[in-house]
């Protein structure tokens, strides 16, 4: 038989028997892409063939037409879908050497090994013949290679001693969904199907922790911990010292306060000495968070936040520079600003900023909005202050930082406090926000905030034919999503008794979305358009109203949480509430409302979203609320490293009749971009402009306006091609201004493009940030940019 590929040149005469390896491979792929008119089984044969080595069998063949299949994805998204399907096979076949061809037959394999819990084999063995028959076969077909190849060199669990699978992508889903069982009851299996459903459906995926651990033997499923910041004193620091790494090793991701530490030069009474400051702390604490990874999956994650008034904050905006004495750097740590309104009223009018040490003014830290201003005000009239400089030179110092690290991340310690659920009564005080910075509540030194995280993919509910989300099915989600997020609260194993004790108190949860921006390309819908905003705004509204709803469902079933009485709710005000916005369900909020009165809410906070860099590539949708960032982006994986372009694009070029070698190299060209194009019409253009194409000001007005219907925050990137001081000021001004609580990555990119920096990959695609020449205005011309009249900058038209 011969085998040839599409293109002639390289084509490759194989001979085979009708029964050899190479015949079995062509017609496995054939019959795989039976709809699949796009992809050649040929081609991906011979390729397949040439690469194979002289004893090569069965697997080898399909591993290495995988392979195949995965670099041609760059031409055609038709070759993800067999890329997915070979790997598919492969992952069957791996299990079933270990003895795996059930669901119930994996929970016993992994109970035997020591790695599901007890209380779930004995819920599966109970109940084995329905959760075997809830197995939908087919659903693996629903990934992307790259999803899929993410589920199986991370997620699914492995046996000790042969690194082999003993659970498929369908098995590990199912497994995640009855760890969550409540108990044994039947009404139990009802609810874990219906998790299940939405899994396999790609429909909603929680949290990496939760999909690591639920139903294992240390069933860690929470996501974001954050702690205040240690005492004054050496016990109290080296104590977060071994509560942080305890928190890492279990996978959590952790925000950290800083700003009681004393700074340096301070007295330290004891020895009648100077103290270090806080970097040398932070320096021990940079070395912990790389010793001590998440579980052996990946690196231990942690941010640091800093109020701007800390009189170390110039030594902490140097933390992550290349340059300078590697004692006081700290490479492994990402920093954040806690950011109070009078710094940036300051800033706007040209004023002073005075820096303190918390020695002097320990008030500080648990202050917030008059009550802050009138004690900054007061302990700078008694001369306490450390240090006097201008507010807009310490403002350009951070853009600095931000521009040449991406870190340095602007969070907004005011707004976060004025709207909180958690922080009604005197005493309850957020300090900080976590990791990824969405998560906000209330935190001290004998609480440690905990959340729990899960995803709705918003574009698995856009109705095509209608024009719309299908609301109905989103309510129906959001519910169950919900209902299981407030269950891992009572089943979670809890690294501290710090983050036990405020878990169980205030009960609260994180349901963010991913996929909005294939929800505006199902829609035709621009990202920057107004159209585009409405729809944002009014799909937050109905996440939130239908959260709360379930809320209210379990607060009547199991009773409200025990710190009821502390929030705003009880008091009658709902988040909405604190902002001017016009309702599009207000007969539903209205009867929710009476509702919450007469019964409370299980939870204190239910809205949070969160970056999904991972749980977005296995459902294989856009991250979380952010807009492309190319059209054209590398994917690594254990085989190497492949090119994935915009299947939406992909899709409009074919109906075209221009999707041919001269686009494809023209978008490897271009870096992704589809701007330069005059081949293609103008509202194509439009719809698929990048994250660097789009003005930075939508994506902040977009987040201000779905704000109002998130009781948290949001982890919200902002991107920007080329950084100048002036143009951050502008960006980061207007945010505040906008009322958005937190602000995430920086990003920025070199000048140079995919096909010639070895198809580098854009930054948004990692937690890493290229360093690029920062073009610095005079301090003068940063603020006529930043601050003066922030709707004229360029950087946010």
């Amino acid at each position: 038989m011969t085998i040839a590929p599409a293109d002639p040149a390289s084509a490759v005469d194989v001979t085979e028997r009708s029964d050899g390896p190479g015949a079995a491979l062509l017609r496995t792929l054939t019959e795989l892409t039976a709809d699949l008119p796009d992809a050649d089984p040929g081609r991906v044969a011979a390729a397949a063939l040439r690469g194979r080595s002289a004893r090569a069998d069965e697997t080898e063949l399909r591993e290495l037409a995988t392979e195949a299949a995965a670099g041609l994805i760059s031409e055609d998204p038709a070759y993800s879908r067999l890329a997915a399907r070979l790997l598919t096979i492969g992952i069957r076949a791996e299990a079933a050497s270990q003895g795996v061809t059930s669901f119930t037959g994996s929970v016993a394999t992994g109970h035997r090994e020591g790695l599901i819990a007890d209380r779930t084999a004995a819920f599966v063995r109970l109940h084995a013949d329905r959760l075997d028959a809830l197995i939908d076969t087919g659903a693996d077909d629903r990934f992307g290679y790259f999803g899929l190849r993410t589920l199986h060199s991370r997620y699914l669990l492995r046996h000790p001693i042969t690194r082999k699978v003993v659970e498929t992508p369908q098995h590990f889903l199912l497994r995640v969904a009855a760890g969550l069982a409540e108990d044994d009851s039947v009404r139990s299996v009802d609810e874990v199907a219906a998790l299940y459903g939405l899994m396999s459906r790609l429909d909603y995926l929680p949290s990496s922790p939760t999909l690591f651990n639920s139903g294992t033997r240390h069933p860690q499923m929470s996501s974001c911990y954050l702690l205040d910041s240690p005492k004054d004193e050496l016990d109290s620091i080296y104590d977060r010292y071994h509560q942080v790494a305890r928190l890492s090793k279990h996978a959590g991701g952790i925000g950290l306060s800083y700003s009681r530490i004393r700074s340096r030069g301070s007295l330290i009474r004891g020895t009648n000495g100077h103290s270090n400051g806080i970097v040398p702390f932070l320096k021990t604490l940079d070395a912990s968070v790389a010793a001590v990874n998440q579980g052996g999956r990946r690196k231990g994650a942690a941010a640091v936040y800093l109020e701007t008034w800390h009189s170390d904050i110039e030594e902490f905006l140097e933390l992550r520079d290349n340059t300078g004495e590697d004692a006081r750097r700290t490479h492994n740590l990402n920093l954040a600003h806690w950011v109070p309104d009078e710094f940036m009223r300051r800033v706007d009018a040209d004023g002073p900023w005075s820096l303190f040490s918390p020695a002097d003014v320990p008030e500080l830290v648990d202050l917030w909005g008059e009550e802050f201003d009138a004690a900054y005000r007061a302990a700078e009239e008694k001369g306490l202050a450390r240090k006097t400089l201008p507010a807009r030179e310490l403002y350009g110092r951070m853009m600095r930082t931000l521009a040449q690290t991406g870190n340095g991340w602007m969070t907004f310690k005011d707004a976060a406090n004025r709207t909180a659920n958690q922080t009604a009564t005197p005493g309850h005080v957020i300090h900080s926000s976590n990791l990824c910075t969405e998560i906000l509540e209330v935190t001290d030194d004998g609480e440690t905030a905990v959340c729990n995280l899960g995803s709705v993919n918003l574009g698995a509910f856009v109705d095509t034919a209608a024009g719309d989300i299908d609301w109905e099915r989103l309510d129906r989600t959001v519910r169950t999503a919900v209902t299981f997020l407030d269950r891992v609260v009572d089943i979670n194993f809890y690294p501290t008794e710090q983050a036990g004790r405020s878990n169980a108190r205030w009960r609260p949860v994180g349901l963010g979305a991913m996929g909005l921006q294939d929800v505006f390309f199902k829609l035709r819908l621009p990202f920057d358009s107004p159209e585009a905003r409405t729809l944002s705004t009014r799909i937050a509204e109905r996440i939130m109203l239908a959260a709360y709803e379930a809320s209210a469902d379990l607060a009547e079933d199991k009773g409200p949480l025990p710190a009821w009485e502390k929030t705003r709710t009880a008091r009658g005000v709902l988040h909405p509430d604190h902002y001017d916005v016009d309702l599009t369900w207000p007969e539903r909020w209205a009867a929710l409302r009476g509702r919450i009165a007469s019964t409370g809410l299980r939870n204190s906070l239910l809205l949070a979203i969160a970056p999904t860099a991972t749980i977005a590539s296995i459902a294989g949708v856009y991250e979380c609320i952010e807009p492309q960032v190319s059209n054209l982006f590398k994917r690594e994986t254990l085989s190497g490293e492949f090119l994935q372009v915009n299947s939406y694009l992909v899709s409009d070029l074919k109906r075209l009749g221009v999707w041919d070698e001269r686009t494809r190299e023209a978008l490897r060209e271009a870096g992704g971009s589809v701007q330069g194009f005059a081949w293609i019409p103008d509202d194509v253009r439009r719809l698929y402009r990048t994250a660097w194409e789009i003005p930075q000001r939508s994506l902040i007005d977009t987040a201000a306006a779905r704000t109002p219907f998130l009781d948290q925050a949001q982890s919200l990137n902002l991107f920007m091609e080329t950084p100048t001081i002036g143009k951050l000021s502008s960006m980061y001004a207007y945010a505040w201004k906008q009322g958005l609580k937190t602000t995430y990555y920086l990003r920025s990119r070199p000048a140079t493009r995919i096909a010639r920096a070895a198809q580098a990959q854009p930054q948004a695609q990692t937690q890493t940030q290229t360093t690029v020449p920062v073009q610095q205005p005079t301090p003068d011309e940063a603020v006529a940019c930043s601050l003066e009249n922030p709707e004229s900058c360029e950087a946010c038209q």
